[in-house]
This record gives C-alpha cells, sequence and structure tokens, in this order.
C-alpha cells in the first residue's frame, strides 16, 4: 500500500520502521523540531531523524487546517494515513483524503484510556492490562471504530518505560495485521460504557505524599518512571524515584524503615532506582553508598 506515515515520539519509531519495511512509505509527517538541549538547538523529532536515516521524505506542518497543506496532504494519492502519537488534530479533509482512511496506533484498550497519556494513567490507576487498539480515526479525540486490539499485562514492577518499548512493539505488529486484513476486519464502535480520559501529566502531581498507601506510592512512582519521575525531598534535594516495588513494613509516614524503604498511609515502599540532582539514575544500594538517608522524609 502507499502509506503516509503521521507521528513524532520515540513510541511511532518501531511502527514507521515496520511499515517501511512491508509497504510504501509515500511521506513521513512529523512535528517541527524543537528547541531542546543545554544549547536549546532546533532538534528533530525522533520520527523525523528515523524517517530521514530511511531515505524517507519528511513534511512537519505547523498546522493541517490551511487548504494548501490539505491539497499538498491529498496530492500524495495514499491509500491509507497511519497515525501514531502524532501531535496536531486532523481536520476532515484529511481524514478523508487516503483512500482507505486513516488509522490510529493508540496505546490502550479503547474506550479505555482516550487521550495524551494511556500508559502512565494505566500504571496509576492500577489497572490489570492495557494494549494495544488500531483504531479507524474520525472527527473526535480516539472515538473512532477499533479494527483490532491485542492485550498484555501490567506487571507489579513495570514502569511506564517498559510499557512504552513493549506496547510500541506491539503497535508495529498490530498495524501490519491489521493492513493486511483490512478488507475484512469489522471496524467495532466503542462502548459508551467505560469511557476514561487520560489527561497530559501535570509536573505538579510528580511529588510524592507519602501519606497515601503503599499501592497507590508505587503506581505514582512507576507511573511517572522516566518523565517528569516522581520525587521527594531528601535534606533539602530533589531526588527522582524511578523504580519501587511494595514491600511490608509500617511507620510513620515518611518514615525510612532501614535501607530505602519508606513508609507511606498504610504499608510500605521499597525504592529499587533514584536519581539524585546533576547525576545518572542509580539502583537504590549504589545510591546509598556513602550517603545517609535522613529518619524521615519529605
Amino acid at each position: 500500500m502507499r502509506v503516509i506515515f503521521m507521528g513524532t515520539p520515540e513510541f511511532a519509531v518501531p511502527a514507521l520502521d515496520a511499515l517501511h519495511a512491508a509497504h510504501e512509505v509515500v511521506c513521513v509527517y512529523t512535528q517541527p523540531p524543537r528547541p531542546a538541549g543545554r544549547g536549546k538547538r532546533d532538534r528533530p523529532s525522533a520520527v523525523q531523524a528515523r524517517a530521514e536515516a530511511l531515505g524517507l521524505s519528511v513534511r512537519h506542518p505547523v498546522s493541517l487546517k490551511g487548504e494548501a497543506a490539505q491539497a499538498e496532504f491529498a496530492a500524495l494519492m495514499a491509500d491509507v494515513a497511519v497515525v501514531v502519537a502524532y501531535g496536531l488534530i486532523l481536520p476532515q479533509a484529511v481524514l478523508d483524503a487516503p483512500a482507505k482512511g486513516c488509522l490510529n496506533i493508540h496505546a490502550s484498550l479503547l474506550p479505555r484510556w482516550r487521550g495524551a497519556a494511556p500508559i502512565q494513567r494505566a500504571i496509576m490507576a492500577g489497572d490489570a492490562e492495557t494494549g494495544i487498539s488500531i483504531m479507524r480515526m474520525e472527527a473526535g479525540l480516539d472515538t473512532g471504530p477499533v479494527l483490532l486490539e491485542t492485550r498484555t499485562p501490567i506487571g507489579a514492577e513495570d514502569t511506564t518505560a517498559d510499557l512504552h518499548d513493549r506496547l510500541a512493539a506491539m503497535g508495529a505488529r498490530a498495524i501490519l495485521q491489521a493492513l493486511a486484513r483490512l478488507a475484512e476486519l469489522p471496524a467495532v464502535p466503542q462502548p459508551e460504557a467505560g469511557v476514561t480520559y487520560a489527561s497530559k501529566i501535570d509536573k505538579a502531581e510528580a511529588r510524592v505524599d507519602w501519606t497515601r498507601p503503599a499501592e497507590e506510592v508505587d503506581r505514582l512512582i512507576r507511573g511517572l518512571s522516566p518523565f517528569p519521575g516522581a520525587w521527594t525531598d531528601i535534606a533539602g534535594e530533589r531526588v527522582k524515584l524511578l523504580r519501587s516495588r511494595v514491600v511490608a513494613g509500617a511507620g510513620t509516614p515518611g518514615e525510612v524503615l532501614g535501607g530505602f524503604v519508606v513508609a507511606c498511609g498504610m504499608g510500605a515502599v521499597e525504592i529499587v532506582e533514584a536519581q539524585r540532582e546533576g547525576k545518572r539514575p542509580m539502583p537504590a544500594g549504589e545510591l546509598l553508598r556513602g550517603w545517609d538517608l535522613p529518619a524521615r522524609l519529605s
């Protein structure tokens, strides 16, 4: 098929690779380069970097609302557009342009966790499983009918980074399956029951509240790892907590029970990996060498 690929972050790269290997990717749409790093120089998206390495044509319009941009899109005469975390709303004229429509690879089991942060929200909510939905796009936010879904359990110690990589690979496999069976797959409307929205992560959510139950603290840490990173104040230093597990223990919320085990409102959490300011992420044992924790974290 003639495919237009539309995506921006690292999560979309495996799908681009898979489509490039199996179909004709006639153009890649991605977000424009953004200032990044200490020098704040414009840096291309992960998808742009990969597309250019593959020798593919790349476009990064600021908007697709204009007639000229829509005409350029339609002129590609694509059979299908595949969209993965692109970052722009697609106007109806764009949705209608490919002969077989626009398909979205979404990292949740729709209608649960429509929106911007489905992986993080699934972990933070304590969901037992998640997956990939291949959805035929329409004007609403992740409201289109689902053509295919694949599922995966969320492990007790999975972080967003772990689940991100697993789901990115699953999405790449699922879109190839969907395109191979496109003529026969039923487009199943999403049920109205069970709709939830995965709102964008606010950095204000990231500070650990040790008065919460251990299960909630653990899910917050794992759900916000690696970015923006749940954090706690240790002797005036903001320390990111990147991996954790629920363990037996009890004490005053924030009390250090030994090693890097911290009491919560109910139960306790063991910090498995953390990152001090200006340092690299480290296993807890390595981080604590020569560094004594205070009796209580805040």
